[in-house]
């Protein structure tokens, strides 16, 4: 995914450190979406080099810190959830809209949440236009010139690929919006 700009190991690194994470999950109880989030986010930290790992793994446990001791989760929730993600990721690595990171699509992404949470929009609707949204964020990368990351030392050659953290997060908020209701 960062071939082009950047040292070629994000989509290897974040491949592993999901299947991590997925394995850090099998058993795990299912009462508590935070507990999940939480464990999921510690694995990925765990597993991850780099500046993805902490991202990332920050990503699920500032979630699960949201929503901690739930057994299920709502809209309201899940707007919590990701406002108090952006936030923590922002801290982190001091990103903004533009300048060529995950962020241009989670803020997109959260922007369209708390929208539908703001006109009772159902859930499924939701996760639709949520999804939508963190799509455009991250094609809008395109564009940009990085001023985050390792690509950032590549300057104009950034131009023409998408972040590979906002195709991420992109191809996240798509899995969730074709996810059945149980």
């Amino acid at each position: 995914m960062d071939a082009a700009c950047g040292d070629g190991d994000f989509g290897s690194t974040m491949a592993a450190a999901f299947g991590q994470a997925a394995k850090a999950l099998e058993g795990a109880r299912d009462d508590d979406v935070g507990a999940i989030l939480t464990a999921a986010g510690n694995s990925i930290l765990s597993s991850a080099g780099g500046t993805s790992g902490p991202i990332f793994g920050a990503f699920f446990i500032e979630a699960g810190k949201a929503v901690k001791g739930r057994a299920e989760v709502g809209l309201q929730d899940l707007t919590l959830m990701l406002d108090e993600s952006t936030k923590r990721i922002q801290l982190l690595g001091g990103a903004d809209v533009g300048d060529k990171t995950l962020i241009d699509a989670l803020v997109p992404a959260l922007n369209a949440l708390k929208e539908a949470a703001n006109t009772a929009t159902k859930l499924r609707t939701a996760l639709d236009q949520t999804a939508e949204a963190a799509s455009s964020g991250c094609e809008s990368t395109k564009q940009m010139i990085a001023k985050k990351g390792r690509a950032r030392y590549l300057g104009e050659q950034t131009r023409g690929f998408v972040d590979p953290g906002a195709y991420l997060v992109s191809l996240t908020f798509a899995t969730l919006a074709m996810t059945k209701k149980r």
